[in-house]
């Protein structure tokens, strides 16, 4: 029986294997990638998840279901604003929850978020346990720190529609503060060693503090911004473009959900390649109709955008050392992980606020999963593993 780790992304999904040798991260699709969009898709006979369901949404966007992970739980008034941005069709529910409707061999279907997201478990242990060629029971889920108790229930009976037997809900931040402390070797000798962790991730960012001994590590503390993210970035340059083309080629790409879902995807990747160059272009093919569009978005244009945005980065920062009991000077080292943290600008601001520059040794997007499977093989039994403590 395999040992395994999901980290389940609002934007895309991770799973890591623990065996004898140490922690495997699996590639989950045909391209041989570790990362595989969060997604279902449901066509006219059968469902589609990950990269397929990535390639659906486009054609096919309202039949496409996404960001299940920021949906768990929530009243549909409190995500209304989100569910506006979303393609598919939804509702409130009878008890004010969140209700998700579709067509599916021809007939129309209403589900709710957990079933969605057992649907995508589901996936993720068939993959893995083809991937493994082993049964797949036993796991250990990564979840933000700022989930509710009803919440981590939901996630729970997705786990068991998924025929999975959770052994933990695992913080991020705790998964990530783990699968560092159990190999790192830079340990101070005058006492615990302060590491902060700052995962910016495609909705959130979560600050983690840990201090570290030979042996066992202690988590401080938790803070967060649930609505700061990679997508929030994103959302101001779509913004920004769509502002730009309504102006310069007369279309409305807001009344189009095909076209918004394809300047969000151009966008993000203008955020990505904005990372390591000063100036992007954009350029789509037939957006709306015939019409194609132009354009480009210089670093600096973007880090004026996102002004608002960045002005957030430290609050979290700032509340975690004050939880923690700790200030600037006694944090040893600072490590920036989320798929949302290569922004040149944060970086320059918490470096600035630390004054030290943050590291980034670890893998930004398998750093979860890699804590939760080791994390599942402590508690398994069909595996040893060097005793580490862990105190939360």
């Amino acid at each position: 029986m395999s040992v395994i780790g999901f980290d389940i992304g609002n934007e895309s999904c991770v799973v890591a294997a623990a065996r004898c040798g140490g922690v495997d991260v699996l590639f989950l699709n045909d391209e041989l990638k570790s990362e595989t969009p969060a997604m279902v898709s449901f066509g006219e006979e059968q469902r589609f998840f990950g990269s397929a369901g990535a390639t659906f949404a486009v054609a096919n966007p309202k039949s496409t279901v996404s960001h299940i992970k920021r949906l768990i739980g929530k009243l549909y008034k409190e995500v209304e604003e989100d569910l506006k941005l979303l393609p598919f069709v939804t509702r409130e529910g009878p008890r004010g929850g969140i209700l998700i409707e579709l067509e599916y061999l021809e007939t129309k279907w209403t589900f709710t978020p957990v079933e969605m997201l057992g649907m995508l478990l589901k996936h993720l242990k068939q993959i893995t346990e083809k991937n493994l060629e082993s049964a797949v029971v036993d796991c250990v889920i990564g979840i933000p720190s700022y989930f509710t108790d009803l919440q981590r229930r939901m996630y729970l009976d997705a786990a068991q529609i998924a025929g999975l037997k959770p052994l933990r809900l695992m913080h991020d931040g705790t998964a990530i503060a783990l699968g560092y402390g159990m190999y790192t070797t830079d340990l101070s000798d005058s006492g615990p060693t302060n590491v902060m962790f700052v995962d910016i991730g495609h909705c959130d960012t979560q600050v983690t503090v840990a201090a570290f001994e030979p042996g066992k590590m202690k988590i401080l503390s938790h803070s967060f911004d649930q609505n700061l993210g990679g997508r929030d970035f994103d959302e101001v340059l779509f913004h920004h473009f769509v502002a730009r083309f309504k102006e310069k080629y007369k279309i409305d790409v807001y009344a189009n959900a095909r076209a918004s879902i394809r300047l969000r995807a151009s966008c993000e990747k203008v955020k990505k390649v904005l990372s390591a160059n000063a100036k992007a272009p954009l350029i789509i093919e037939s957006l709306i109709g015939d019409t194609d569009v132009r354009g480009s978005i210089t670093r600096e244009e973007f880090r004026n955008l996102s002004s608002k945005l960045l002005e957030r980065v430290t609050i979290p920062c700032s509340m975690a050392l004050k939880n923690a009991g700790l200030s600037v000077d006694k944090i040893h080292t600072i490590k920036l992980v989320g798929s949302g943290s290569r922004i040149p600008a944060i970086t320059r601001i918490l470096t600035n606020f630390f004054e030290k520059e943050p590291t980034r040794t670890l893998n930004a997007s398998e750093c979860v999963a890699r804590g939760c499977a080791l994390r599942c093989a402590m508690l398994s039994p069909s595996l040893i593993v060097r005793d580490y403590k862990v105190f939360c």
